[in-house]
């Protein structure tokens, strides 16, 4: 049994699956990207798609350019007969707390939660800045990467980093990730020019495609189904001010609120996959979790290695799973993060049965 699980039902991720990520993927249509993945997740459990109890998608409709686009990747799930089905205009790991909550008023016992987002037909930059205040800021048009600039050289002048350290980021990153066989980027990667001072390219995630999916299950159903399951002992999130004015951007208490909320300061963690798509970023929230040394961050490569936009948060909840179903962990956060400078954030521990 889980050690710390504080809620009604004991919930745990009980199968991973996820793409290879890359730069274009114009042969593909969203279907076409998600259905091999959710294969993958169910083959890993045995279960077929009428089985699950329920299902849960996220992604954006605006990154697509076109409404009610996630009605098409239904196809790829099989929608009939009729299931039970949500979406949320939100990367998948708010996919997979409404997935958690729907299980823990017993309305379902397994859920299967996938997440998918093609970055690479349009400009990235110039997207994300439609998310900002409509009044003040957005008419200014400041793209995602000079948002981060800012926070970036908020933390240099409160000489909490330095550009090296930020690169030592960005290098352990895609080290981290030549064991990723999924990952967009692997190995020695260039620091590269400026970007905007001080972020150079080696500190920015890279744009690209891809798509996730897990596999919840409560109880006994989940130790049936997975040899070693990741329990969810823990799950929050929250928003920060709307306003980058109204913010501290060297601190996240959003984070901290979330990771006190989930229960990351009740024990040791050994493992942390934080969504931190710009390296300074990571220095934020290894502050805000309370991370020390002893801690191994993103071994998947993270959001630096492998970034698809609605997909890059789930994964990070994945990839923790994934090392515990392997025993390489037995106590992980996983973060995800939406908005310009970790506006939103979302924080979740897993925990392996003990010997």
């Amino acid at each position: 049994m889980p050690r710390t699980s504080r809620h009604a039902r004991d919930v745990a991720v009980v199968a991973f699956a996820q793409s290879d990520h890359l730069r274009r993927t114009d042969e593909l249509s969203e279907v076409e990207m998600v259905m091999p993945v959710l294969h993958q997740v169910l083959a890993q459990t045995g279960l077929k798609a009428g089985e699950i109890g329920f299902t849960c998608s996220g992604s954006s409709d605006y990154l697509a350019g076109r409404a009610f686009s996630f009605t098409m990747t239904l196809d790829g799930v099989g929608a009939w007969p009729p299931i039970s089905e949500s979406h949320v205009e939100m990367d998948g790991a708010w996919a997979l707390y409404e997935a958690w909550v729907k299980i823990q008023t017993g309305e379902a016992d397994t859920a299967l939660v996938y997440a998918y987002g093609k970055s690479s037909p349009g400009s990235v930059r110039d997207v994300l800045t439609r998310q900002l205040d409509p009044y003040y800021l957005a008419p200014l048009w400041p793209d995602s990467v000079a948002l981060a600039a800012l926070q970036a050289q908020a933390l240099i002048d409160a000489g909490e980093t330095d550009e090296p350290a930020l690169a030592a980021i960005g290098a352990r990153s895609r080290a981290s990730a030549e064991a990723n066989p999924h990952a967009q980027l692997r190995g020695t990667v260039p620091q590269g020019d400026y970007q905007v001072q001080p972020l150079r390219t080696g500190d920015c995630p890279p744009i690209g495609d891809g798509a996730a999916a897990v596999i919840l299950a409560a109880g006994d159903t989940a130790r049936r189904l997975c040899g070693r399951p990741a329990w969810i002992t823990g799950i929050d999130h929250r928003i920060e001010a709307h306003g980058l004015g109204l913010r501290d951007l060297t601190d996240s208490p959003s984070t901290r609120t979330a990771g006190e909320h989930a229960g990351v300061f009740e024990a040791p963690v050994d493992t942390a996959e934080l969504h931190a798509p710009f390296s300074s970023q990571e220095v934020v929230l290894r502050k805000a979790l309370g991370l020390g040394d002893g801690v191994t961050v993103n071994p998947s490569g993270g959001a630096l290695a492998a970034h698809p936009m609605m997909a890059a948060g789930l994964i990070r909840i994945g990839e923790a799973a994934a090392r515990i179903h392997r025993g390489e962990s037995d106590r992980a956060v996983a973060h995800a993060t939406s908005g310009p400078c970790l506006q939103q954030n979302l924080v979740a521990v897993l925990e392996g049965d003990r010997a």
